[in-house]
């Protein structure tokens, strides 16, 4: 997973089997984790056996997955295909705070507004609870999904845990007691794979999906407000041959005042801005679109509002969006850019181009197919068979009982 994020003025970048962390303010060195070099976890012979339902634990690459910044801005987790759940704390500097194992693979991780628990869903379906008080506690099941959960959110009350699966479910659950469930929002085609709350809009929710649409909730009503279809709003398509497919929104990310809302499709080299207002019917409202010169891999807002748009690219890996008289502009002489691209290169450039771009929606897509056509023309192809069958059972004895009469009238005159 390639993903670009913010943990207070540190800018984080991660890429394969690391996470790099560049200061954007002051000179301070960089900060660099690999998980390959990080703890490993101790062989069991029960998890082994009963990990992710198989008879033996795969191995995994090391790769990180996902990572989620705590409100403060002054934590940050991730996990990786190896099951670490890392935790970390960036001031007054960068230190490890714990390793702990997660049962599966996760996919999406969050903090509780609190920051007293960090909520992890894995690709079963379900959520496990880490204490973030006792950084060493094991986490403990908080609820689950019949199908794979693709996103995840808390409310900013910490009233309720929003989840989202392969099944075109949003789930508004209680988080206290997640048996509770408040409402489900009801209405992608295609899994739901983002979601976004506004600190300006506590009440709304806006989601992304397979399907290509952005819809913005109630969620505890689990009324939809407004659906938009990205394909017939800006195009968003990068060749003919893909002019029949629905774009999957990969990322919805929000400037930190809540006024301007960016929307990244994956494999589409546009970038679509929103802004929301309370007043009349349409309160999602297009903005602009930036053009990128290629696909980016992620976007964040910066604290500032600025949009750090992460390429794959290794001329330009990062490149800055500032809002200059009502659009947006590409800013390149940026002192922050220049220290957080000259840091982070060297790796970049290292790093495959396979390795850069995240796949992760390409099997998610369900297919469909008509199997009442095909069962129809099969059934047609039978009819056809039988009635032929009967014609020349029918023609055959028409031949034998003229062949019988013409030897009854024949046979006299022998």
């Amino acid at each position: 997973m390639s993903a670009v994020g913010f943990c207070g003025n540190w800018i984080i970048v991660t890429c394969d089997k690391k996470l790099f962390a560049v200061h954007t303010k002051e000179a301070r060195d960089p900060f660099v984790f690999d998980c390959s070099t990080a703890e490993k976890k101790p062989k069991n012979t029960k998890d082994e056996k009963n990990s992710d339902g198989g008879s033996s634990e795969e191995t995994g690459s090391d790769k990180v997955l996902a990572f989620a910044v705590s409100p403060s801005g002054k934590l940050l987790a991730l996990t990786d295909d190896t099951k670490r759940l890392v935790l970390f704390s960036c001031e007054p500097s960068w230190h490890c705070i714990s390793i702990r194992w997660v049962v599966r693979r996760c996919t999406s991780l969050v903090f509780t507004q609190a920051e007293d628990e960090l909520l992890v869903a894995d690709k079963s379906g379900d959520v496990y609870a880490f204490s973030v008080v006792e950084p060493q506690k094991e986490g403990g099941l908080k609820m689950g999904h019949l199908s794979m959960l693709l996103a995840l959110t808390v409310s900013l009350d910490d009233k309720y845990i929003i989840t989202a699966d392969r099944d075109e479910k949003i789930r508004v659950s209680h988080l206290r007691s997640p048996y509770n469930i408040q409402s489900f929002c009801l209405g992608h085609r295609q899994f739901v794979s983002a979601l976004q709350i506004l600190s300006t809009h506590p009440h709304w929710l806006l989601s992304g999906s397979g399907d290509g649409t952005l819809k913005l909730w109630d969620y505890e009503s689990g009324s939809e407000l407004q659906s938009l279809d990205l394909r017939q709003l800006d195009e968003t398509t990068s060749s003919e041959a893909d002019k029949d497919k629905d774009p999957t929104v990969c990322r919805i990310t929000s400037s930190s005042d809540g006024q301007y809302v960016a929307v990244q499709c994956d494999s589409v080299p546009i970038l679509q801005l929103f802004t929301l207002t309370q007043k009349g019917k349409e309160k999602l409202v297009p903005h602009s679109r930036i053009s990128l010169p290629c696909c980016p891999l992620d976007v964040n807002f910066d604290p500032e509002g600025r949009l750090w748009v992460l390429m794959d690219s290794s001329d330009a890996p990062l490149q800055i969006y500032s809002l200059t008289h009502s659009s947006w502009e590409c800013v390149a002489h940026v002192p922050e850019l220049n220290r957080v691209t000259k840091a982070f290169r060297p790796h970049w450039e290292t790093l495959e181009a396979s390795l850069r771009t995240n796949n992760r929606f390409e099997q998610l897509h369900k297919v469909t197919f008509d199997n009442v056509a095909v069962y129809l023309q099969r059934k047609q192809e039978r009819l056809e068979e039988q009635h032929l069958k009967r014609s020349g059972g029918q023609r055959a004895k028409g031949n034998k009982r003229i062949k019988k009469e013409t030897e009854a009238v024949t046979q006299p005159f022998a």
